[in-house]
């Protein structure tokens, strides 16, 4: 399963109080595929949720609600729609929910949401109908995708009210839908806490805490092979100055004060400067080390050039 599936799994198994339970079937029946004078009906691939949806429309208004399973089209999965039947049925959950059904702008009618505890019920309902969350190993995204644009609009922003989430949803227009979303792991996982889906929100920081490892190791990583090749190009370039050095007229040729530090390097080409300064005597900084071998190459780029080495 999904990780959006697993997190509607988990709020299908939330008890909740009957006032929460009335603001959870509004949600869930709200923002459903059609909620009209003609129509009632959501459609999900989550049976645990067609299951609540029906189970809490028959709960709080007293209404039979329908579940039908179809198969997709080249999808193993099964779409459940949830239906209130006959035009008697649909008027009575219109205004047992304070809808008339002829309403020109579909709006969320907040007499519904009795308590503020009945807010996170209201939004579980919409998300459990309408809502998915992207899997955090791919990306921290969590979406309603409303049919209409005002309702859309109310819920954007419904969300950006609730203080204890502290989100600027975003909303656009998809394939004729609008989508209201939030993007950001802090702002998905404080809102999936706040539907009461807290082990979802749990792997979600767990993901995000193991990818900052990750990045942090591959930075190290790559930070110490930079460094490596650093090192190696430049003792490179100081080996092929002692050399040239040695070619032309050996070690003694550099001042004194040169000579072990030049000898150093030419037998432990592998060390860093700070290690070459620790063997010296007495020990010098790696500072100190890196002035005198930039003045032995300085040395060395006076000499004339030997046999095989470009002239160019």
């Amino acid at each position: 399963m999904s990780f959006s599936s697993n997190t509607k799994t988990e709020l299908c198994r939330i008890q909740a109080a009957d006032c929460c339970r009335k603001a959870e079937c509004y949600g869930l029946l709200l923002f459903g595929r059609c909620f009209s004078a003609q129509s009632i009906t959501l459609t999900t691939e989550s049976k645990e949720t067609a299951r609540r949806a029906a189970e809490l429309t028959a709960g709080i208004t007293g209404a039979f609600a329908d579940v039908s399973v179809s198969p997709r089209k080249g999808d193993r999965r099964s779409a459940y729609t949830v239906s209130v039947p006959g035009e008697n049925q649909i008027e009575h959950v219109l205004n047992q929910l304070g809808h008339t059904g002829r309403e020109i702008s579909l709006r969320i009618n907040l007499a519904n949401l009795e308590n503020d505890c009945c807010r996170s019920a209201f939004l579980r309902g919409a998300f459990l109908s309408c809502g998915t969350v992207t899997d955090p190993s791919r990306d921290y995204r969590l979406e309603f995708v409303v049919p209409y644009r005002n309702l859309a609009r109310d819920l954007t922003a419904f969300l950006a009210d609730i203080f204890e989430l502290d989100v600027n949803p975003g909303m656009l227009n998809r394939k004729g839908s609008y989508v209201v979303y939030l993007k950001g792991s802090e702002h998905v996982s404080d809102l999936l806490t706040f539907l009461g889906a807290g082990n979802a929100a749990m792997e979600l920081i767990q993901v995000r805490m193991l990818k900052e490892v990750r990045n942090n190791v591959n930075r190290k990583t790559n930070f110490e092979a930079a460094n490596i090749e650093k090192t190696a190009s430049a003792a490179a370039g100081q080996l092929m100055a002692l050399k040239k050095i040695l070619a032309g007229g050996g070690v003694s040729a550099l001042p004194e004060e040169l000579r072990e530090l030049a000898i150093l390097r030419y037998r432990n080409p592998d060390l860093s400067l700070r290690e070459l300064g620790q063997k010296l005597d007495p020990p010098l900084s790696r500072s100190g080390v890196n002035h005198r071998l930039r003045r032995m190459m300085e040395l060395a780029d006076c000499l004339p050039a030997t046999e095989g080495e470009s002239h160019d």
